[in-house]
């Protein structure tokens, strides 16, 4: 396994650099944005974990460019900036993953290695989902409503996708963390929650019908009421 590891601490490049080779995970590294993005358009790695304040540009810019590169190997975050509104902005620009400093290097070690087994393209068997009058393009990744396209971020597509696909079924935080984020881990935070809502205030305001449920201590359903 080779990973890439984008961070300005030199201390805490060294460790992490040799706490990982001595697992046997080959690492390059980069202390700025400019040469860990050079970095990703000439070599290939099995997981990128980056800082998000960087010199050159912060961590949310260069994975969005990363990702228009078509670049889609899995990204872990590693910051200090713990709070929700972090951790969605970090998802929104196209994060796998995000664990806040100061962490357990034996927990870094677990994520490094699930974000590097998991496929890098998931779901694409189908061209197109459908309930009710909902339709996702999934070759353009474009949500519909009743014929009307409404905006959603990547991980709000990604979380709609994932309720298509198991429509009329009690999904747990547990699994959507798991599936949608791919998180084992109690993180802390209502990440689940607040992306549900953003999805609800979007899909929902303005249509009759309501289709996420929440089912009070076991998670959501959707389902046509």
């Amino acid at each position: 396994m080779k990973v890439l590891l984008i961070e300005d601490e030199p201390k805490l490049v060294q460790t992490l650099k040799k706490g990982l080779e001595e697992h046997q995970i080959e690492v390059d590294f980069a202390y700025d944005a400019v040469l860990g993005k050079r970095l990703t358009q000439s070599n290939e790695y099995s997981v990128i974990i980056s800082d998000v304040i960087l010199p050159g540009m912060n961590g949310y810019e260069l994975l969005r460019q990363i990702r228009m590169d078509g670049n889609l190997t899995p990204v872990l975050f590693l910051t200090a900036l713990g709070q929700t509104d972090d951790k969605v902005a970090g998802f929104d620009a196209g994060a796998d993953d995000y664990l806040t400093k100061p962490f357990v290097f034996r927990e870094l070690l677990v994520r490094i290695k699930a974000l590097a087994r998991r496929p890098v393209e998931s779901y694409q068997h189908d061209l197109e989902l459908r309930f009710a009058d909902v339709r996702i393009d999934l070759r353009t990744k474009e949500f519909y409503r009743a014929g009307q396209k409404i905006a959603l971020t990547p991980k709000e597509f990604a979380l709609m996708e994932y309720f298509l696909r198991n429509p009329g079924r009690v999904i747990s935080k547990t699994e959507i963390s798991e599936k949608v984020w791919n998180i084992h881990f109690d993180t802390g935070t209502n990440v689940v929650e607040v992306y549900v809502n953003f999805l609800r205030k979007k899909i929902e305001k303005g249509f009759e019908k309501k289709l996420i449920h929440t089912q009070f201590k076991n998670g959501y359903i959707l389902r046509e009421e």
